[in-house]
């Protein structure tokens, strides 16, 4: 807990998950700019903010509940993303769903660790 949110990978991977988001949202029909795509947004930047937030908070608790709300975050994503998939067929979310994935994994891994 002591060392810096940037260096986490899962701050790391989570940074690239959003910003992929950001490239796949774009991609969406200008109608879903201020629907879809912008849930699919802040849902993204939610994850790697909660990670930095409960990494500088000064107790274990504190950054269980954080990385708890990421966690939460990237399953409000997916299942945005599965809409937009169905919606959006010719877009490949291939990756964005492969990043959803690994990120999830890392920080069910963290928050257990943080509990125990």
């Amino acid at each position: 807990m002591q060392e810096g949110f940037k260096s986490l990978i899962v701050w790391q991977k989570s940074m690239l998950l959003a910003k992929e988001t950001y490239r796949v949202a774009n991609l969406f029909p200008a109608k879903e700019n201020y629907a879809l795509a912008d849930q699919m947004r802040r849902a993204a930047v939610s994850i790697p903010s909660n990670i930095a937030e409960g990494n500088r908070r000064g107790t274990k608790k504190d950054y269980a509940h954080f990385i708890s709300m990421a966690h939460g975050s990237t399953a409000e994503l997916e299942t945005q993303m599965l809409l937009a998939k169905d919606q959006y067929s010719r877009i490949d979310f291939r990756l964005l769903e492969s990043l959803i994935g690994e990120v999830s994994k890392m920080l069910f891994v963290l928050s257990r660790r943080l509990r125990e």
